[in-house]
């Protein structure tokens, strides 16, 4: 089955291969059929933003969408930055910068009290009626300093079990971070569905 990855974040296209091509789905991106569309993130609700960018992709496309939306939920910021993530400290800001502003927001929180968790929600609009949803949850704690050189956004300073997400490889990453778990989960809704 062809999916068209609703984004046009190069990482998330490569998780998004990574995951869904070995159970069974063909991933085609936006380049791939020459559609370039930015999408307002508007709602208020990881949920409601993977809706947005999952429906503009199936309107611009005809094909069934997958959409990620996706965020950083740290318990001693209240729940900051979540549905902001990707514009926390500036909507030009680099995940460098982003990383430095979390970092120095959380520098008096002690160890014990730096859990955070990610957030991810899946969209797929397959055609007018049909909608599929699903969430993932990556339960963490807030580094002190940034450590490995794979993945993006805030997986250098994101610990799971003790390793950044970015000191794991991509399939060790996929196993446990809360976009592998929602993509896992919205593949078996599909299955189910069809």
């Amino acid at each position: 089955m062809r999916v068209l990855a609703a984004t046009n974040n190069k990482h998330k296209i490569t998780e998004f291969c990574r995951i869904l091509e070995p159970l069974g789905m063909s991933v085609v991106t936006p380049a791939d059929l020459d559609i370039d569309i930015e999408i307002e993130e508007t709602g208020q609700t990881f949920k409601e933003n993977a809706f947005l960018k999952a429906q503009a992709f199936f309107q611009a496309s005809g094909l069934p969408c997958v959409a990620d939306d996706s965020g950083l939920c740290v318990d001693a910021l209240a729940g900051r930055p979540g549905i902001d993530s990707a514009i926390y400290c500036g909507e030009r800001a680099t995940y460098g910068q982003r990383i430095s502003a979390l970092l120095e927001e959380l520098k008096d929180t002690p160890g014990e009290q730096r859990t955070a968790r990610f957030v991810s929600a899946i969209c797929c609009v397959m055609d007018e009626e049909t909608i599929l949803y699903s969430e993932g949850v990556c339960e963490g704690r807030i580094a002190q300093s940034p450590a490995g050189q794979g993945g993006f956004g805030y997986d250098p300073v994101f610990l799971v079990d003790g390793r950044s997400l970015a000191e794991l490889t991509g399939e060790e990453k996929d196993a446990v971070s809360h976009r592998g778990k929602s993509l896992r989960t919205f593949a078996k809704r599909l299955e189910e569905q069809i």
